[in-house]
């Protein structure tokens, strides 16, 4: 098989999406997002996503085929995100891949949808370096992981030990009063604002805890210290400079991120650093990668914004690579993992 063709179908949260990839190329990609049903609630429902995805999969998927003028049977293979993520939204793309899978007597690959925001950017920069290491920053994964071939062997360099960075932006959002989801709300306000302004801590880089885990993030106290800044501020009655509070929270969260990034670089003699998960689509952040990279002589390399928010397309690609290995398919019976770790690349 010279050019893999792959369904990618993606239900981790609240984006029912399916792409086609055929080798390294993008067939087509469609989304539908239940994100406006989640937002007077501040955050995403279960019950309310997978409802959605139910309704909105075949859809989706009709249209994903349509567009790359296939059919069902012009595919090779069907991969599917079967963790981690929400177990509802889960359970129904898993289940309506495995009919599709069984209907047209297609081999299914279950796969770790963490690993599929690494295998994405391969659409916009080809192949990866040997020993290069991914970022990966979304709503609920902070984890810095080392690719030595990302169809067979991930390992976990550094991972979050409790508020993922996007956790910690929507909640210091909800504090200031942004709807949800906060994250592209405090990216704006933060373009307008100070950065040096307010002192803000730099969670696990000083101290016995820094030296305990160079490579592991926590930015719980972040956002408690931006909480404790803001009450004083009201408590004082003074007004909230809300440009400021955005921006040095942007910078600080940046900061961690890119310097334990590199890092992490270093360690593994690596010239390469994937960057994906929703969360890379922050302007702060990714200018950050990009100042640091250079100065570290490090390729930074973040995809554009459609490839960094959950999508068909990733799962398409580590299908593609996943097939092009020669791994063999998840059995018909393979289970959902709503808490799948990070090394598992396909069940």
């Amino acid at each position: 098989m010279s050019e893999p063709t792959v369904l990618g179908i993606e239900s981790t949260c609240d984006e029912t999406a399916a792409a086609i990839v055929r080798g390294r190329t993008l067939v087509s990609n469609v989304v539908a997002s239940s994100m406006e049903e989640h937002a007077r609630y501040g955050g995403v429902i279960p019950e309310i996503a997978s409802r959605a995805h139910a309704e909105a999969f075949v859809p989706v998927v009709s249209k994903a085929l349509a567009d790359a003028n296939m059919e069902l049977s012009d595919v090779d293979a069907i991969a599917v995100s079967a963790g981690p993520g929400l177990a509802g939204c889960l359970a129904v793309g898993v289940s309506g891949a495995k009919a599709l899978a069984w209907a047209a007597n297609k081999p299914i690959y279950g796969i770790n949808h963490v690993i599929g925001h690494i295998a994405v950017t391969q659409l916009q920069f080809g192949p990866f370096p040997k020993d290069t290491l991914a970022l990966i920053v979304s709503g609920g994964h902070t984890s810095l992981l080392h690719v030595e071939d990302v169809a067979r062997h991930v390992d976990v360099v550094g991972t979050t030990l409790d508020d993922a960075a996007g956790e910690c932006f929507d909640k210091v959002a909800r504090l200031l009063g942004f709807p949800y989801p906060g994250g592209p709300h405090i990216d704006k306000h933060g373009q307008l604002g100070d950065p040096h302004a307010i002192k803000v801590p730099q969670g696990l880089t000083k101290g016995k805890a820094g030296k305990e885990h160079p490579y592991d993030f926590s930015f719980s106290g972040v956002k408690t210290a931006v909480a404790r800044w803001v009450e004083a501020q009201q408590a004082a009655g003074k007004e909230i400079p809300v440009d400021d509070v955005c921006a040095s929270l942007a910078d600080s969260v940046a900061t961690v991120l890119a310097n334990k990034a590199m890092h992490g670089c270093e360690e593994y003699g690596s010239k390469t650093l994937i960057v994906g998960g929703g969360f890379s689509a922050n302007s702060q952040l990714r200018a950050k990668l990009l100042e640091v990279g250079k100065e570290h002589g490090v390729e930074v390399r973040i995809p554009q914004i459609k490839l960094c928010t959950d999508n068909g397309a990733m799962v398409a690609m580590l299908g593609v690579n996943l097939v092009e290995a020669g791994v063999r398919p998840s059995s018909p019976d393979f289970p959902i993992d709503s808490a799948m770790p990070m090394n598992v690349i396909s069940v």
